[in-house]
């Protein structure tokens, strides 16, 4: 069986998530056994911090769906550019695939979009994908628009809304971002999603990936909703 509604068909939804390992206190077995799930699940990213993604590189070994990525400058961007893409260079050598980097919101808020997007264009010639963490909700509709064109204008191949703090962000955000977005980039949705309703609703408004800590549970549920219908 299938998820379906009028705009959506989903076998399965592996594909969509990107497993979260960010909590601080994650040792190097729990690092582990969530590689584990990641290559079991056949998840499409891990998500970690730059003190992990060393032995995450060599937890995950050469598999190839599960791709590895850094988050830079999370969660606030509150760093020199020169720090930021140091960083970034750090995580690429460390064997990450992509990263998903928080920019510099002041910058955004007193106007100065082009040093937003110049701090972001340097960390793309890494040659590194990246993704542009926005947080979303807080910013106001006329800088939003500004920060997703200085984004896409910057390289970066996605945006992602939320970063794990505050309310949990709905369908109908997501359906006001893709409108902005105009299909130019990929939208990766993160923070306080725990249950199977909530992943189908935002992919079906068009989130193009999932980042949440409870990966396998949403991938049990799944199964358990489709061996249902």
């Amino acid at each position: 069986m299938q998820y379906k509604s009028n705009n959506l068909e989903i076998s399965e939804i592996n594909s969509f998530i990107h497993q979260a390992a960010l909590d601080p206190h994650i040792n190097l077995d729990s690092l582990n056994q969530i590689c584990d799930v990641c290559k079991h699940f056949n998840f499409a990213g891990l998500c970690t911090n730059l003190i992990r993604i060393q032995a995450a590189r060599k937890s995950l070994g050469k598999n190839k769906q599960t791709k590895l990525i850094a988050v830079i400058a999370f969660p606030f961007g509150d760093i020199p550019n020169s720090i930021k893409k140091t960083e970034a260079e750090l995580a690429a050598e460390h064997g990450a695939e992509e990263l998903d980097i928080v920019p510099n919101y002041l910058k955004l808020y007193e106007g100065k979009i082009d040093s937003f997007a110049e701090e972001l264009a340097e960390i793309f010639k890494i040659g590194l994908p990246y993704r542009v963490i926005l947080d979303s909700i807080r910013i106001p509709e006329e800088k939003l628009s500004l920060a997703i064109e200085a984004s896409i204008d910057a390289g970066a191949r996605g945006i992602q809304a939320g970063n794990g703090f505050g309310t949990p962000i709905q369908a109908s955000h997501i359906l006001k971002l893709r409108a902005l977005i105009k299909n130019r980039c990929e939208l990766k949705v993160a923070g306080g999603i725990k249950n199977l309703h909530q992943v189908l609703e935002l992919v079906e408004a068009g989130a193009s990936s999932i980042g949440t800590s409870v990966g396998a549970d949403l991938a049990k549920q799944f199964k358990i909703y489709n061996h249902q219908n």
